[in-house]
């Protein structure tokens, strides 16, 4: 039984060696035959330790969406709640942008009435909503904003910008014009049969970028 154990364990961190490299190269698309095929297993081994696509682009991404989560928490200690939120909002983008298949894993997760803790858009909620609750309180950001409207953001940017030629600089650009917003002095007011409130968001990003 040990041995089988251990003959598990090391198929389930050859399957997942082998993904991380496939899915940097290919996406969230890669194909996971191939990864089968060059981690030595059977298909079958595959989808018993990854069920399914999502489940196992969520084990390849485990490390970095932990980093993100320390980050955030770090960073509520930050004394401006507006430069703490956005930092850490920026620094999603950057690497969803950076990782290929990053956004994909985080769109494939919608809200759901019965969510899993353990879902990489559950982590980053878990993790990010307090600092938007923080900008909330601080009247930094408008009050009807959602977690769930910054992750849209964060995936929108990274999947608009993946085939750019410099995808880190345009994901920057777009992200900066989110915040901002198209016409900063008027919000959104004059706009026929729109509702929604403006979102007043002002000042510079952080790190002194304006």
């Amino acid at each position: 039984m040990t041995g089988q154990r251990s003959d598990a364990r090391r198929n389930y961190q050859r399957i997942l060696a082998v993904a991380e490299a496939e899915v940097a190269v290919h996406g969230a698309e890669a194909s996971l035959e191939q990864i089968a095929r060059t981690a030595g297993v059977g298909s079958a081994t595959v989808r018993r330790h990854f069920p399914t696509r999502h489940a196992l682009l969520e084990a390849v991404f485990h490390k970095r969406i932990e980093g993100l989560c320390e980050r955030a928490h770090r960073l509520s200690a930050t004394e401006d709640g507006r430069t703490a939120l956005l930092e850490w909002l920026h620094a999603l983008v950057l690497y969803a942008v950076s990782a290929r298949g990053f956004a994909n894993t985080l769109s494939y997760a919608p809200p759901t009435e019965d969510p899993s803790p353990h879902s990489c858009g559950n982590k980053l909620a878990a993790a990010g909503t307090p600092l938007l609750q923080r900008a909330i309180r601080d009247k930094a950001v408008a009050p009807h904003l959602t977690f769930h409207d910054l992750l849209t953001l964060a995936v929108g940017i990274a999947l608009a910008t993946e085939h750019h030629k410099d995808p880190e600089t345009q994901a920057d650009r777009l992200f900066r014009l989110a915040v901002e917003g198209l016409s900063p002095e008027r919000g959104i007011a004059g706009v026929s049969g729109n509702s929604v409130p403006p979102v007043e968001v002002t000042g510079s990003l952080p790190n002194g970028r304006s």
